[in-house]
């Protein structure tokens, strides 16, 4: 089990970015949350095996339809053992 933290860069708000990654992650049984940033980017933790993030990430590089990702950065994280994957519907520290 593995634990990244991915930041999506582009239009990624407005485009049904985080159903789309729900679904997706969902579907992969992927565990963890997205939520929009401030600063327009969708933040994303993910926790699954290895190959399967990996798959994910591929996914993230493209995003549903109307998305037009610009830059995926990943970073290794402590393992959090999330139950389910969220859709965060907003940022309390706004």
């Amino acid at each position: 089990m593995k634990h990244i933290n991915i930041k999506v860069t582009g239009k990624v708000q407005g485009v049904f970015f985080r159903a789309s990654t729900k679904a997706v992650a969902d579907q992969m049984g992927i565990k963890g949350f997205i939520k929009n940033e401030k600063d327009g980017s969708v933040y994303i933790e993910a926790e699954s095996e290895l190959f399967i993030l990996d798959a994910f990430i591929d996914w993230c590089k493209e995003g549903p339809e109307k998305a037009v990702v610009e830059n995926v950065e990943m970073s290794d994280g402590e393992l959090k053992n999330f139950r389910n994957f969220e859709v965060v519907k907003k940022n309390l520290l706004w």
